[in-house]
């Protein structure tokens, strides 16, 4: 990969809009590929980008099919996790040689990716920072925060190097031999934060407030640090995040009051004030019609943990919660989350 890298990007929601963004301010001009619609119309005119109290018009160069010639070195998929599979069949062809497809969505989705165009040529991306849509062509960042770099095979990769180098306007951007330990840390932050945001509909900010979300919040993490020891996943600390290994829950925790668990709702307290202006995207996609993508989250916790024969009743219940959002048997509000809580005691 010689000289300035050809790079698509599919998709410009959250983290594909201010990815794009940042793409543009190191002087790169990259292809978005997005469906026919309003998002493609208003990207006509520029993306608008919203940054701490900024607002940025960003040019674009967008469209809404490939041409049969036309290759990339760098393909990064910033669609809704759900999507993924599609994406990648749909741009695998256009992969020039030697190039890499970027994984930028929350969950473990590089081994369905690979699965379409091959082990080697999957780098993943873990994003470190918050992002939601306003509008078509409208993005907001919610949050800073960089990006992790690595290959699911945590082997060195030179292409890393072209990819951290074009997405340096993002913030810090690491590399890590140990993605799949990061996908698992961010996994189990998302499925406290973005799917209690979902169940409660409303941003991260006003429901972390409440202890008893909160305490939602820690029962999640736990769950999901106890089903990545047995999957022998050693999860790894995220820049501005704390150790979950020593945030889980403790029984001494779960018995009453004590010095520790308050700690442990202080620390969560933290995270959720960084991200206290996310309004979950599996919210936004519900509010659309979309398929939710809670499989991809609080469902690969459900799903690790029947291997290993372990309970995890929290995250079983905020899937079940946010299914029967899907399917319109209930809608998001802070009694939802009343209800899951009230389930998941006992």
């Amino acid at each position: 990969m010689s000289g300035s890298p050809q790079i698509l990007v599919v998709g410009a929601g959250a983290i594909g809009g201010v990815t794009l963004a940042a793409l543009h301010a190191r002087g790169l001009a990259p292809t978005v590929l997005v469906r026919p619609g309003p998002t493609a119309t208003a990207l006509g005119a520029g993306l608008v980008l919203r940054d701490v109290g900024a607002e940025t018009r960003v040019p674009v160069r967008a469209t809404t099919s490939l041409g049969p010639s036309d290759r990339y070195d760098l393909i990064l998929l910033a669609t809704q996790p759900t999507e993924v599979e599609d994406a990648a069949r749909q741009v695998a062809a256009h992969l020039a040689p030697g190039g890499a497809v970027v994984v930028m969505q929350n969950g473990l989705c590089e081994r369905r990716v690979a699965q379409i165009v091959g082990d080697d040529a999957v780098l993943g991306a873990v994003v470190a920072f918050g992002a939601s849509v306003d509008a078509p062509g409208v993005v907001r960042r919610t949050s800073k925060g960089g990006v992790i770099l690595g290959r699911p095979d945590g082997a060195s990769d030179a292409r890393l190097a072209a990819l951290a180098d074009a997405l340096g306007p993002l913030g810090r951007v690491e590399l890590t031999h140990d993605l799949l330990g990061t996908r698992w840390t961010k996994l189990a932050l998302n499925s406290a934060i973005s799917t209690l945001g979902t169940v409660g509909g409303d941003r991260v900010g006003p429901l972390i407030a409440r202890a008893f979300v909160r305490r939602l919040g820690l029962e999640i993490l736990s769950e999901a640090v106890v089903v990545a020891r047995a999957e022998g996943v050693k999860m790894q600390r995220i820049a501005g995040t704390f150790d979950l290994d020593r945030v889980a829950l403790t029984d001494a925790d779960r018995a009453g009051p004590s010095p520790s668990l308050a700690i442990k709702h202080a620390l969560v307290w933290v995270v959720g004030a960084k991200y206290r202006n996310l309004r979950s995207s599996m919210l936004r996609a519900l509010e659309q019609g979309k398929p939710p993508a809670i499989d991809f989250l609080n469902g690969e916790v459900v799903s690790a943990a029947s291997r290993h024969g372990l309970s995890t009743p929290v995250n079983e219940a905020a899937v079940d919660a946010v299914r029967a959002f899907g399917a319109g048997a209930s809608s998001p509000s802070v009694e939802a989350l009343e209800r899951l809580f009230a389930t998941t005691r006992g």
